[in-house]
């Protein structure tokens, strides 16, 4: 008799564990991938960790997580220039996206050496403290206007035509102060900033 009340209340037991499971278990596959999960179908172009190797490839490690959001609706809805950004974006919803930009805010950015011209790098560091510094802070390092410190410059280079070529939207008071570094340093401005930012590790 005893013996039948222990199986009973371990078929008892087992029941409340199976009704649990059965109802977490549509939470946890409506859950979906994680933001790292999703992450890593940008390892292929931005680096497995966000630090790209490729030099016409932006590193997005450390990036503000509502920069990297900006970025990829812009992406989305056609209003950034893009080879396949665009198309990739599309792919994600807006809770995807604020999730794999959490993951790359938490990432480490690996710099990587790259060769610059030390008198252009030096006129580039003055225009930069008088130009630029007041939102991209500690010499363009990551915060909430992106990351310019130690970026490929191939990369900023074609980011500065698109700019100065109409294909990409300006940020609020970005062009006026562009057009006063180059009303300064004319041609050079451009170069100079580019390999100041390059020059940074």
């Amino acid at each position: 008799m005893e013996k039948m009340k222990n199986n009973d209340t371990l078929h008892k037991s087992a029941r409340h564990v199976l009704l649990v499971m059965l109802a977490v278990l549509p939470a946890a596959v409506s859950a979906g991938p994680s933001g790292q999960a999703m992450a890593f179908t940008c390892a292929g172009c931005h680096g497995t960790d966000g630090s790209s190797v490729g030099p016409s490839m932006p590193a997005i490690a450390g990036m503000d997580p509502e920069v990297f959001v900006d970025a990829m609706k812009a992406y989305r809805q056609d209003e950034r220039n893009s080879s396949i950004m665009n198309r990739i974006a599309k792919a994600y919803t807006d809770e995807q996206l604020k999730e794999m930009g959490w993951f790359f805010a938490s990432q480490r950015l690996q710099l990587f050496p790259q060769q610059y011209d030390a008198t252009l790098a030096a006129r580039g560091a003055e225009l930069h403290e008088e130009y630029c510094e007041k939102c991209h802070e500690n010499g363009g390092r990551p915060g909430d206007a992106g990351t310019l410190a130690g970026q490929w410059m191939p990369y900023l280079h074609y980011t500065m035509e698109d700019f100065l070529d109409g294909n990409r939207k300006w940020p609020r008071k970005m062009k006026r102060k562009v057009d006063a570094a180059i009303e300064e340093a004319g041609d050079d401005a451009i170069p100079a900033l580019v390999n100041f930012y390059g020059s940074q590790r």
